[in-house]
């Protein structure tokens, strides 16, 4: 299943992606697309529903109706730093030997085409495209005789939009540059793990002004989704609605010669295979106010 949240921010309803390509309101199956709806017995419910009552759902037009973040209630973002091999030779730092984890808060998701804010003072904010995994079952020190993928509800798009002085030149954590507002767009939808036949075989791509700047597959993750579920299970209890973002490929703003960092009014668009695409708009901070 593809399930999304459409509506103005905060009066979202819960819509799913028809075999057809049609979007329907489904908030008659389920009140919201929400921790509740996660586990394996509440997907297949939906799913059944979905199923026999799709012709009588209304249908919802996306070219005029803002699509929100797919999942509300999303307790904590773990984030994993330099898990693709091509990213780190661009950094310029060692292959990792553990995944690097830290966390975004969950106050800065926003929708897949929501304007992104610049900071005020920010001369490197910088794009992450990535392969944001949903958990759907509590997990918490996972043995290695334990299947890590199922946990997993689904996948979404994510933008782990940074700004690079605040994470790198600062001192601290690198928390700094990741929690600034709308600095998590998530989207367009999650899509259920029945339909991602291969999560280590999926392209990843990003645009920005129309320009290709990453292009990857996740075949390049230094440690895979199942080892990542896994090994942040044994630092912190995963919960259903919690997500983790599985690191970004080559190409990033920060790895370009001299830096080449977002402005006001830069678009930018991300796709991975079989998940949709999102594209917003980078804003100064005063002009998104405005």
């Amino acid at each position: 299943m593809k399930l999304l949240r459409v509506g103005p921010e905060g009066r979202e309803i819960p819509a799913a992606v028809l075999e057809s390509g049609i979007v329907v309101d489904i908030s008659s199956l389920v009140s919201d697309i929400d921790p509740t709806v996660l586990s394996r017995d509440a997907m297949g419910r939906l799913r059944h529903s979905l199923s026999a009552r799709a012709d009588s759902l209304p249908t919802v037009d996306l070219d005029s109706t803002r699509i929100g973040t797919p999942l509300s209630g999303i307790g904590k973002v773990v984030c994993v730093g330099l898990n693709y091999r091509e990213h780190a030779r661009e950094a310029g730092m060692e292959i990792p030997s553990e995944p690097v984890l830290f966390l975004k808060a969950a106050d800065t998701v926003v929708g897949p085409n929501d304007c992104v804010r610049i900071p005020p003072n920010s001369v490197k904010t910088d794009y992450e495209v990535e392969l944001a995994v949903v958990i759907g079952k509590k997990a918490r020190y996972l043995s290695d005789s334990e299947m890590p993928l199922d946990y997993v509800a689904g996948y979404m798009i994510s933008d782990d939009v940074s700004e690079r002085t605040y994470q790198l030149e600062r001192g601290g954590q690198w928390d700094k540059g990741k929690n600034c507002e709308t600095f998590q767009p998530f989207g367009p939808w999650l899509v259920t793990t029945e339909d991602v036949k291969d999560v280590q075989s999926l392209g990843l791509r990003c645009e920005i002004n129309g320009q290709v700047r990453q292009q990857s597959n996740t075949k390049d993750m230094i440690f895979t989704v199942a080892e990542i579920v896994r090994y942040v299970s044994q630092f912190m209890v995963l919960y259903p609605g919690d997500v983790i973002n599985t690191g970004t490929p080559q190409g990033v703003g920060a790895g370009l010669d001299g830096g080449t960092f977002l402005r006001n009014g830069d678009v930018a668009v991300l796709a991975i295979d079989g998940l949709g695409s999102q594209r917003h708009e980078f804003r100064d901070f005063a002009a998104a106010e405005g």
